[in-house]
């Protein structure tokens, strides 16, 4: 009985884990969309005032800790899925890995958490 309380715990340490990785996953998404919007939007700026800035390094430089933080995360969440993202445009890279984070440890965690319940 001690053994079936200890694994229904660890399913449940395994869903809270899997959806604290989405939601980190999620807001590197939100930050990555609001940085290209705001680089875009300097650019398109910098054209109408007649001085093109590249807005790469502009936002670069000013990357938060928190955005650190949550690009080391990510990063280190969505390894096993570079092989099969790389290559492509920043969008594209970023959309791929957010949604198959979201499968993989969103869905599938949880997919396999409530099958190992429902077994125990």
């Amino acid at each position: 009985m001690f053994v079936l309380r200890a694994f229904s715990g660890l399913t449940g340490l395994a869903l809270l884990a899997s959806r604290i990785v989405c939601l980190i996953v999620i807001a590197w998404f939100a930050v990555f969309v609001v940085n290209q919007s705001k680089a875009a939007a300097a650019r398109q700026l910098g054209e109408l005032a007649g001085t093109p800035q590249h807005a790469q390094t502009h936002t670069a430089a000013k990357r938060s800790g928190l955005t650190k933080t949550l690009d080391e995360v990510a990063k280190t969440v969505t390894t096993p899925f570079a092989s099969i993202t790389s290559g492509r445009s920043p969008w594209a890279e970023h959309g791929l890995d957010t949604l198959l984070v979201l499968l993989v440890y969103g869905f599938g965690v949880g997919f396999l958490a409530r099958l190992v319940r429902l077994r125990v």
